[in-house]
């Protein structure tokens, strides 16, 4: 687990304006090292380069990189308008933190001010000959450099912002955080039941009312090992926490203080993130179902490929299980577990309900299921529930009699436990 302040500089290097500050001072590094250079050697070099060679070489790179640039300013936000569209909006702040599009874009920046701060320093004549020998071989590798990220610039748009990239980006940092959920149940905590509060414990509320993005575990344990304290966590990453609702509860003495300090291992924020939820992720791959099941985009295809997006990560929760006590790195702090529940509902719900009037989603919904509930007995109650769920919809808006008694049919299939692993999906 990652305390508060790793995850806000992890949150801070995932923007473009870092990036791209960071390959500016590398290229203005890379264009005033010259003149340290030509200081350092101990003679003429054996070749020279005229003052006026170098001058036309930066002047072309400096006026084609900031058009470069602009387009490719350009045609990322077009993709982010695309994924906005066709995907969800929800996912877009996963194209804005591609790293592909961050190093291309920092690249055609940094050849830029490489460029113009090189014309600055031969217009004052900061450059001797070697100098000038200097800085032609560094504009070389400069060029390559251009040419190569423009290559890869080239190949990454040919599938950035479309919705199966989008889908895909998504899919894999669910599948981050329920492996890490997975590995830590708690987060390193005992597991709390909530219905089971020690009757001595009070309530803390948080000051606003926000999404809860990251908890630090280990933060709440430094303080209740300080103070003698002993907390109980009741909502995780991803809760919508308000003034009227506890955060947490605890046993001991906590002044105002101590109080505003626990507050603080608690980061609000107005999205939801996708590192410490699970839930989100999974919620936002349904949201790009539902959208593609809407009338306006008419794509069943999409949604067909969330069911096996989402069958492939529930499958990773049959290694789930309750910490042990050998495992609790934090024991003076409670919290509540994910749901398998709550993980069916995010991803399968919304699914059942914009795809009822279609056979061949619906269909793939219960194999979807039938696979899940024949990989792990827990899976069986809640696949069934949604099966039912699914069939009650499709009674009301499925239009022909012969594809609701298909439907009944799978639906029994479930309920009678039948081995659907040998069965085709």
């Amino acid at each position: 687990m990652i305390s508060k302040w790793q995850w806000l500089l992890a949150q801070l290097t995932r923007t473009l304006w870092v990036r791209a500050s960071l390959y500016a001072l590398l290229a203005v590094v890379a264009a005033l090292l010259s003149i340290l250079v030509q200081r350092l050697l101990p003679g003429p070099l054996p070749v020279t380069i005229g003052a006026d060679a170098v001058e036309r070489i930066l002047d072309i790179l400096a006026s084609s990189m900031l058009a470069v640039t602009t387009f490719s300013l350009s045609v990322m936000v077009a993709a982010y308008s695309a994924a906005t569209a066709n995907a969800t909006p929800r996912a877009t702040r996963l194209l804005m933190q591609d790293t592909t599009t961050q190093n291309v874009l920092g690249t055609f920046i940094g050849a830029f001010l490489f460029s113009l701060v090189g014309l600055i320093a031969l217009s004052t004549e900061a450059y001797d000959e070697n100098g000038r020998v200097v800085l032609f071989a560094v504009t070389l590798l400069v060029i390559v450099l251009i040419v190569v990220t423009i290559l890869r610039w080239i190949e990454h748009l040919s599938r950035f912002g479309r919705v199966g990239d989008t889908t895909a980006r998504v899919e894999a940092v669910t599948r981050m955080a329920l492996a890490d959920r997975i590995a830590n149940a708690c987060l390193g905590a005992r597991l709390l039941d909530p219905q089971r509060l020690p009757s001595s414990a009070r309530p803390l509320y948080p000051c606003d009312a926000l999404y809860l993005q990251h908890l630090d575990v280990g933060a709440l344990a430094d303080c209740a090992q300080e103070h003698s304290l002993r907390l109980y966590v009741v909502v995780q990453p991803g809760c919508f926490v308000h003034p009227a609702a506890p955060v947490l509860w605890f046993e001991g003495d906590a002044d105002e203080t101590v109080q505003s300090q626990l507050l603080d291992a608690f980061t609000l924020g107005d999205m939801r993130s996708f590192d410490q939820d699970p839930r989100f992720g999974l919620s936002v791959l349904s949201e790009i179902a539902s959208r593609a099941l809407s009338p306006a985009v008419n794509d069943p295809g999409t949604a067909i490929d969330i069911l096996g997006r989402g069958v492939r990560l529930l499958s990773a929760w049959v290694d789930h299980c309750e910490p042990q006590p050998d495992e609790v790195r934090y024991p003076q702090v409670w919290l509540v577990t994910l749901a398998l529940d709550d993980l069916f509902d995010d991803l399968f719900g919304p699914i059942a309900r914009d795809g009822a009037a279609r056979i061949d989603v619906q269909l793939r919904l219960l194999k979807s299921l039938q696979a899940l509930a024949a990989q792990d007995e827990r899976f069986v109650a809640p696949a069934r529930r949604l099966a039912h769920e699914a069939r009650s919809l499709a009674d009301q808006l499925m239009p022909l009699a012969v594809d609701r008694e298909r439907l009944g049919a799978e639906v029994e299939r479930l309920e009678a436990g039948q081995d659907v692993l040998r069965r085709q999906l």
